[in-house]
């Protein structure tokens, strides 16, 4: 099952940081995010569930964005995990 993210998503330079400030424009992570196309990419990850069978999916930003941080810091999945647990 997969629940489409609603459109208002956040943005990177409206992201909450816990002890203040926003994100630069110049962080490599904000710069790749403007390149891709979220919305068409979403979508064709949803055709891949069933509707309202099992448990809903991660959202297709979340699962992409770990995919990348992983592949791009050649780390493992538990490491990918830890550095996104301690770095949001």
């Amino acid at each position: 099952m997969y629940r489409k993210t609603p459109i208002g998503q956040l943005s990177f330079e409206n992201f909450y940081l816990p002890f203040g400030g926003k994100l630069s424009g110049e962080n490599r992570w904000v710069k790749l995010a403007e390149l891709l196309p979220w919305e068409q990419f979403e979508s064709e990850y949803a055709e891949q569930f069933s509707e309202g069978q099992g448990a809903p999916a991660k959202p297709f930003q979340m699962v992409l964005g770990a995919l990348i941080i992983k592949e791009k810091l050649g780390t493992s999945d538990e490491e990918t995990v830890e550095q996104i647990r301690e770095n949001p």
